[in-house]
């Protein structure tokens, strides 16, 4: 079991969504989140006032997984990513998971990832 943690640009994240369905990949989480790449900080001026934007909007998304969904699921991210040729996409990060309790019913391991 791997609990695949991608961070990605908000733009792309329908695509991923797509590419993970067809693939049968139907549980994920999403969150908003705050990032600092390699991008330039970005100068806006609000009221009046100049600001710099280090932290840009990305999105996180998790995904536990058996192990035989893990390759789908980078390429599924990747192949959206991948369409972009600039800097900046994003990162995927793969991580053990050591135990998973479904708790309604009280499976654990593979069965509770589902």
């Amino acid at each position: 079991m791997k609990l695949i943690i991608a961070v990605i640009q908000p733009e792309e994240l329908p695509e991923i969504k797509e590419e993970l369905l067809k693939k049968k990949i139907y549980k994920f989480t999403v969150s908003n989140a705050l990032g600092q790449g390699k991008e330039i900080p970005i100068h806006e001026v609000y009221r009046g006032i100049a600001h710099e934007i280090t932290l840009l909007k990305k999105v996180r998304i998790e995904i536990a997984v058996n192990n035989e969904f893990v390759d789908d699921v980078i390429e599924a991210i990747c192949t959206v990513a991948n369409k972009y040729e600039d800097k900046g996409r994003g990162k995927i990060f793969v991580l053990p998971i050591e135990k998973c309790v479904r708790i309604r019913t009280g499976e654990e391991g593979k069965k509770a990832i589902g």
